[in-house]
């Protein structure tokens, strides 16, 4: 079974490419104009064991809104196709993970219900010239995309680097956890028999 897509997507603002492989090794080429954003989709493919190509030019003389958001629409769309009819998928995954004194919990249910729970209280309103409000308008572009329940919780953590880090970090694997496939699970992981 090959579980990958390729999303084009090209708009006044943007102009994204993104090709995922689900079942890959961490493999990523990233690059979005936005060095930050670009570290943290790394980590996420990284920690996610995801091969991630993804290739964006957006109207940064603005800001980095509309790039970012855009890559989380297209990344959402990527694995909602690649993800086909989700037969055999595990659908959850939860992790807890900690960056320094940061320490973030993702929960990720494969519903076909967008929803994103999110309370990153961060208090620098940059990190690297990116905007720390940035995060949730990816994710939440993301789960709508992607047809998923995105539980987003900042347990511990004073620098807002490491936050975002533990969070993108957490992402990746809770997003590897709930796209295995386990051969015990007959059709989709649902008593309603339907995601």
């Amino acid at each position: 079974m090959s579980r990958q897509a390729t999303i084009e997507r090209a708009t006044s603002e943007t102009e994204i490419d993104v090709n995922l492989t689900i079942d890959g090794v961490g493999d990523s080429k990233v690059s979005t104009g936005v060095g930050f954003f670009d570290h943290m989709l790394t980590l996420f493919a990284k920690h996610g064991l995801f091969d991630l190509k993804i290739n964006a030019k957006g109207d940064l003389e603005v800001d980095g809104h509309h790039t970012v958001e855009d890559v989380g629409i297209c990344l959402g769309q990527a694995f909602d196709k690649a993800l086909g009819n989700r037969e055999g998928i595990v659908r959850y995954g939860f992790v807890i993970v900690p960056m320094d004194e940061a320490l973030a919990t993702v929960s990720i249910d494969i519903s076909g219900r967008p929803f994103l729970a999110y309370n990153l209280d961060l208090s620098a309103s940059q990190v690297g010239g990116f905007d720390t409000d940035l995060p949730h308008e990816f994710f939440q572009a993301f789960v709508n995309n992607a047809g998923i329940t995105l539980h987003v919780r900042m347990q511990a953590g004073t620098n807002p680097h490491h936050i975002i880090e533990a969070v993108f970090k957490g992402f990746g694997k809770a997003m590897d956890q709930a796209t295995r496939v386990d051969p015990r699970i007959t059709g989709v992981h649902s008593t309603k028999g339907v995601i």
